[in-house]
């Protein structure tokens, strides 16, 4: 499988935001969005996924002779907010997203486990503080298998010992073969992976 934007341009209130925007990630590939506040990151994953309209240009996959394949079909998309339901416990809302995704792949204690939040399945997801609310949306991408990850910022809130966890989920998808777009401000332990400079003021 092969994801590839194509010239693309985004908008933000009628404004051109980015334009010329093109990169081909095949399996086992990264691509760190990096710039400063302003420059369309989160505009850009937000057209990868399907969210909003290209102003210009595609997105695609190609891959298994489909040509056709939905990008938002075989992605996670973990953006700012953490989508999750707060008087719904944590076990429940990650039953949610299995259940709405498809393809289970972890059992939800076993996807807490992975984040280091074991044991606490049985809280209302309102209850969390802001770095274990963020560590339980990083599990929603373990309970459902998607080969494309979209993460926008993925490591806001989280503690050191948090983002090294990420670090080795993320190392784990792509030497399964997943592909992983992350917009981000700080290194993400991704050594290998490409990087694109967005343009734009601070």
């Amino acid at each position: 499988m092969r994801l590839i934007a194509e010239n693309l341009s985004g908008e933000r209130g009628g404004e051109t935001v980015f334009s010329g925007i093109g990169f081909a990630l095949g399996e086992g590939q990264a691509l760190l969005v990096t710039g400063p506040n302003g420059s369309g990151k989160s505009t850009l994953l937000r057209i990868v996924a399907g969210l909003l309209p290209a102003a210009a240009g595609r997105v695609h996959l190609q891959g298994e002779g489909d040509d056709s394949a939905s990008v938002a079909g075989n992605c996670h998309y973990l953006g700012h907010h953490n989508a999750m339901k707060p008087t719904l416990s944590v076990t429940e809302n990650l039953a949610f997203w299995r259940d709405f995704c498809g393809d289970a792949r972890l059992d939800t204690e076993e996807a807490l486990e992975a984040v280091g939040l074991g044991g606490i399945g049985h809280l209302p997801f309102g209850y969390l503080s802001t770095g274990q609310r963020r560590r339980t949306a990083i599990a929603r991408l373990l309970v459902s298998y998607r080969p494309l990850w979209l993460l926008d910022e993925p490591t806001s809130g989280l503690d050191k010992a948090s983002e090294g966890r990420l670090a080795g989920l993320m190392k784990a998808h792509c030497q399964a073969g997943g592909i992983i777009v992350a917009a981000t401000h700080l290194p993400l332990g991704l050594e290998q992976a490409e990087e694109l400079r967005m343009g734009g003021n601070a």
